[in-house]
């Protein structure tokens, strides 16, 4: 990973905030099951979250085949969570792009006041290439913000750095902001070079990739 804006620790705390955030494809629900694993092999305690999960609530699953039970983050109180559970050490927070600006400030508190860890993964933009409020704030807040270095490929060849929402081969640019998808489901997603998405032009039907 690529670290970006890396700010001071801040004096008397180890604890830090993160965000880990990339296209579709990344890798990034991959690193958030690996950060769990990781930390429990050191007897660490922590919780993983997520929300809108390809496999439902109550999952995070990555594209290569993980998955694992996570705790649905909609409407949960972070601070009231680390109050009532004093033993937890971090937090992995997947798809973080869907915390509202409120459960990132929240976040922030319990990195500085209760000295635990938060790691998030997600995407930084959304299907109109806007930043998500959640992303946003992490951006604003987070003592590392970094982009997720595994690199990922438009169907033209070029580097992914877009999620487009695809209709007929066409890029939407309206609609709800969140769709759980399959690549195949008409309103799918597709990773796009710039200059693809800005031309907006998804994978033509039954064409392989490459320039």
């Amino acid at each position: 990973m690529t670290e970006v804006g890396i700010r001071s620790p801040r004096p008397g705390s180890q604890a830090k905030l993160c965000f880990y955030y990339g296209p579709m494809n990344s890798g990034k629900s991959t690193l958030a099951i690996q950060t769990m694993y990781n930390f429990s092999c050191s007897e660490r305690k922590g919780m993983l979250f997520s929300r809108f999960d390809r496999s439902g609530s109550g999952f995070a699953t990555s594209r290569i085949g993980l998955r694992t039970s996570a705790t649905d983050f909609e409407g949960l109180d972070f601070r009231q969570l680390v109050a009532d559970r004093e033993e937890l050490d971090h937090l992995v927070i997947d798809e973080a792009q869907f915390l509202d600006e409120e459960q990132v400030e929240q976040l922030a508190d319990v990195v500085d006041h209760n000295s635990v860890d938060v790691f998030a993964f997600g995407l930084a933009s959304d299907f109109r290439s806007l930043l998500f409020s959640g992303s946003k704030r992490l951006l604003e807040l987070a003592d590392y913000s970094c982009a997720v270095q595994l690199r990922t490929l438009c169907w033209c060849g070029d580097i992914g750095l877009l999620s487009g929402r695809i209709s007929g081969g066409r890029l939407l640019i309206d609609g709800p902001t969140v769709l759980v998808d399959t690549i195949e489901e008409a309103g799918g997603y597709q990773v796009l070079c710039r200059r693809h998405y800005r031309s907006g032009k998804g994978r033509p039907p039954h064409s392989p990739s490459g320039p």
